[in-house]
């Protein structure tokens, strides 16, 4: 799926047929035509392409010529504009059958969603995003859209979610395409998001592009943020900014913290070490650096800074330090000085905070020191970083009362006029790319805050990950965070259950490596099922968005762990759906599979593979493949592995459903894991050099607890090399060391409170 590839779909009728299309993102538009490939290596291009006379052609620019070509009648020769100077790996063409739907934006710009044959319907929720998201990006950065004309194609065989091509994006169908019948809220979600991404590329990456490799995190970084700035812009009610800390911001802290994490700037030399770099340190931790940079700049300046830095390096190449200068001048705040040491060096901070009443007054004292997962930072000189800090009270949770740069390793702050019994809360917003652990009597006295509802969602949500990322790196014990989880009986938030959900995983996971297991499911149970029972299976008048995305989360979780009451509905609506007698809403489906698969038999495994033969959209088909894995026997296993890699599947899934596998049970782990080693062959040749290897790598073994598995999965790649996954395999391997230290450390305690709360349980 790289350089000019052929990409298979099957014709509404049934019939294999082929499209021609391109993917030269970092260094493969040399694989199409001998060029100088190298971001800063710009030039005009006029292209034309001889095709079938029935076949669609694109390209970046507007066709301006159709003529029948001579030696051939079936044949016509297509010329596009010529381009503005533009990087290689931006270049695009696309040969194959497509419908369209188009519109202009406002300010008059052509833009066309093109689908499978047939699909035209489900172009139009991307349409709608991308003609609101052009003029939102204008108005913005000031500048407007270069080019007559933008196209947004669904490709049935791509290895990306979606690529910025100037002019002609590609997306894989299940980002581009929604149905109003058959797609769930969150691909709806995920849609308007990519066209987000890939939209702001078209200024920040296309018009201005990168010097070098080095920089790619500035244009993956500033598109993953901004493409939440432009959502929250087109849909307020997917609250889309809490989501993203536990998507990104939460996501890019897991990695970081990790001795074989990387800075956000790295030196590139080779291709294969470009393809390394697309991973969450680019993108989330990117996307988080600027959210906080924004944050501290204010929007006014950091939208003046961004046009300063467009007009003057439009068509041009730029390094981060250039965006800095652009940032400095708008603002008259030290830019630079702040961001160096957040994406040149790797890690992030833990602050440590404690504090005292003098009379009227509370006095903080901080102190900064690198957050380890591996414990407390015990190295000689510690990193040190520039951090803005926010602090709030419980007098005005949602304002920050005082707002600081903390530039040396410790400092004291006074807050003027706070009582003895208010509160006090660092990082308001979860915006400050750092953790915070308290003393515990200021953690005391934040607890309350998370029963009542009276901090913030998202501050709910990053004091529970941090203390959940204190105990897993053993600072604090595992069994204070399981008691603050049963704080969360009252919790209303979509985006806080996902992150408290995301965490119970985790701990599952380590805890399938005991023999109290299903200990751990009864806890999952207790906390899961009141808000189960306030939501029920069907939605109330006048719920939206964020009520499904809950929906959807809680009764997976509760069909997960085997909730008597949710399974045996989870097997009637089933049947049901089977039987064509009542559809399952497209929100429902996925915990519905995931429920009767994981509690279910060979049958039930066949009518699935089943409904994946006979479901017409990707969506279903992805749907259905990454909950395969959940089936328990280890016959349904392997031929759950064997189907990974049949035809049934495109290439760019096979890693969803072998992760699936890994992830589902202690079983599937090592069944998916010995999979990968007897079949690396034609899976490294299958993605080799892309990302994508480094990702079923991660997805199979990082779930592993035995410090002798570290030893096995660096052993194998030792003798079966992957250049561009070799840092997932060291982080993957640390991480394996990690949760046997863990397990270790605190399998005991966690057992003996599990056992003493069924003996005691806590009073509510």
């Amino acid at each position: 799926m790289k350089g000019f590839y052929r990409s298979r779909y099957t014709t509404p009728a049934g019939e294999v047929r082929y499209a021609a299309v391109t993917q030269f993102e970092a260094t493969d538009a040399r694989r199409a035509f001998p060029c100088w490939d190298e971001p800063a290596i710009k030039a005009t291009f006029d292209i034309s392409l001889v095709v079938p006379k029935d076949r669609v052609a694109l390209s970046n620019m507007n066709v301006i010529e159709r003529k029948p070509y001579p030696d051939d009648e079936n044949l016509v020769e297509v010329k596009f504009a010529r381009t503005p100077v533009m990087s290689t790996y931006l270049v695009a063409f696309v040969v194959g059958e497509y419908d369209f739907v188009e519109t202009r934006s406002k300010d008059g710009v052509c833009v066309r969603v093109y689908t499978p044959v047939g699909k035209a319907e489900q172009g139009k929720f991307a349409l709608e995003v991308a003609a609101k998201t052009l003029p939102f990006y204008k108005d913005y950065f000031n500048v407007p859209y270069p080019l007559p004309k933008i196209d947004l194609i669904a490709i049935a065989d791509f290895a990306a979610g979606a690529m910025e091509n100037w002019g002609l994006v590609t997306y894989r169908e299940t980002a581009l395409l929604i149905d109003p019948k058959n797609s769930c809220s969150s691909s709806r979600q995920w849609v308007a998001l990519v066209v987000g991404h890939e939209l702001a590329h078209q200024w920040f990456g296309n018009l201005v592009t990168m010097e070098w490799w080095t920089h790619l995190w500035l244009n993956e970084g500033f598109a993953s943020w901004i493409e939440y700035l432009c959502v929250d812009h087109c849909f307020p009610e997917y609250d889309i900014w809490t989501q993203f800390v536990s998507a990104d911001y939460t996501r890019a802290q897991e990695l970081d913290a990790l001795d074989n994490s990387h800075p956000i700037e790295v030196s590139v030399g080779h291709p294969s070490e470009v393809d390394e770099i697309f991973d969450a340190i680019s993108y989330s931790k990117g996307a988080s650096v600027i959210r906080m940079l924004h944050d501290y700049i204010g929007d006014k300046d950091f939208k003046k800074g961004m046009n300063m830095y467009l007009t003057k390096f439009q068509q041009k190449n730029a390094a981060t330090e250039d965006l800095w200068e652009s940032l400095e001048s708008a603002s008259g705040k030290p830019i630079a000085a702040v961001m160096n040491t957040w994406t040149k060096q790797m890690g992030f901070p833990l602050i440590y905070v404690e504090a005292e009443q003098v009379e009227d007054d509370r006095v903080l004292k901080l102190s900064q020191k690198k957050f380890c997962a591996s414990g407390p930072y015990g190295g000689e000189d510690c990193p040190q970083w520039m951090v803005p800090i926010t602090i709030s009270t419980s007098e005005d949770p949602s304002q920050a009362k005082l707002k600081i740069l903390m530039d040396k390793p410790e400092m004291s702050v006074v807050l003027k006029n706070v009582k003895p019994d208010q509160w006090v809360k660092l990082n308001l917003g979860t915006v400050g790319f750092y953790r915070t652990q308290y003393s515990s009597a200021m953690l005391e006295s934040l607890l309350p805050g998370i029963r009542d509802l009276s901090l913030p969602p998202v501050d709910r949500l990053g004091l529970q990950n941090d203390l959940f990322s204190l105990a897993r790196a053993g600072i604090i014990s595992t069994v204070e965070v399981l008691k603050v989880m049963e704080a969360f009986v009252n919790e209303p938030n979509y985006t806080v259950w996902s992150d408290l959900s995301c965490n119970l995983g985790i701990l599952s996971t380590l805890l399938s490596h005991t023999d109290f297991y299903e200990e751990i499911q009864e806890f999952v149970k207790d906390v899961f099922s009141p808000i189960g029972e306030r939501l029920g299976w069907d939605p109330k008048p006048g719920e939206g968005h964020l009520d499904a995305l809950l929906r959807g989360l809680v009764l997976g979780k509760l069909g997960k762990a085997g909730h008597k009451a949710t399974l045996e509905e989870a097997r009637r609506r089933f049947k049901e759906h089977v039987e064509g007698k009542q559809i399952l809403s497209a929100d429902l489906r996925s915990p519905v599979y995931l429920t009767v698969l994981k509690h279910g038999d060979g049958a039930t495994l066949d009518i699935m593979l089943k409904l994946h033969k006979q479901a017409d959209m990707q969506e279903e088909k992805n749907r259905i493949e990454r909950v395969l894995g959940a089936t328990l026997s280890p016959e349904l296993i392997q031929k759950v592995l064997t189907f990974a890699l049949s035809e049934e599947v495109r290439p760019q899934d096979t890693v969803s459903v072998i992760g699936g596998v890994a992830g589902g049970s202690k079983h599937g782990r090592k069944a998916a894991w010995k999979f990968i080693k007897d079949n690396w062959e034609e899976l490294h040749n299958r993605y080799q050099g892309g990302f994508l290897i480094s990702r079923l790598i991660k997805l199979s073994v990082e779930g592993f607890a035995v410090d002798k598995m570290a030893g096995e999965v660096k052993a194998f790649f030792e003798s079966h090399p992957a250049p561009s996954a070799e840092r997932t395999i060291q982080q993957c391997c640390e991480n394996i060391l990690l949760n046997a230290a863990w397990l270790k450390r605190d399998a005991d305690s966690i057992h003996q409170y599990l056992l003493q709360r069924k003996t005691s349980p806590p009073s509510v």
